[in-house]
């Protein structure tokens, strides 16, 4: 079943990719709806508390669980803690995904400048397409989205739930990470192709390490 999954979000992935950089005015026509009176609508005090909400949400399960299940090791038992196997699956998926790929893999060498920062919205930079990588961003750019990634990273505690609640998690985790998305998307932190790209990355990352860990389902 994982390999699937992992088949159809890469094919998701290299669409993606193909489509915003043939019809890179998509990102534009995309941001905007957001961009109201010279500013995004996302940019307020409820904007950006939001913002804070599901930027830190996500270590509340990588705290509990992973610690959870870490502590196993020395006979700790705690309510609903996963496995040692577990807690190291949350670890390295956020680690990876978020992580290594997108925050320092390609939102420091993309280049690429945030919706708010380009002319087309009141900015003074020139708008690029993901694939330019000629932006006036020098570090921690647009491409691709971190928090979307972080967002998307919920679907992997919520693959650790128990199988009664595992569907209601898996949804709950991609209702978060398409909050998160669309957020980043309103106030002017990224572009449409940037949080797409961020979430099929950690899930490919999600199932694959799922895949790596649990070999026989």
């Amino acid at each position: 079943m994982d390999g699937k999954i992992i088949t159809a979000l890469v094919a998701a992935l290299a669409a993606a990719l193909i489509v915003f950089a043939l019809w890179p005015g998509l990102d534009l026509a995309a941001s905007r709806p957001f961009y109201v009176a010279g500013h995004f609508v996302g940019d307020s005090a409820l904007g950006k508390a939001a913002r804070d909400f599901f930027q830190y949400a996500p270590y509340v399960p990588l705290v509990f669980l992973g610690l959870g299940g870490l502590l196993r090791r020395f006979g700790i038992v705690l309510p609903f803690a996963p496995s040692e196997r577990g807690a190291w699956f949350l670890i390295a998926t956020l680690t990876i995904g978020s992580g290594l790929i997108v925050n320092l893999g390609l939102k420091d060498h993309s280049h690429r400048p945030r919706p708010v920062h380009v002319q087309e919205f009141g900015g003074e930079a020139a708008f690029r397409p993901w694939d330019a990588l000629d932006g006036a961003c020098a570090k921690n750019c647009s491409f691709a989205s971190g928090e979307a990634a972080q967002g998307f990273w919920m679907v992997a505690p919520a693959l650790l739930a128990p199988p009664p609640w595992r569907v209601i998690a898996i949804a709950s985790a991609l209702a978060f990470g398409f909050g998160a998305s669309l957020l980043r998307v309103a106030t002017g932190g990224h572009f449409l192709s940037d949080v797409i790209v961020g979430a099929l990355i950690s899930l490919i990352v999600v199932f694959g390490l799922r895949r790596a860990f649990w070999p026989r389902g």
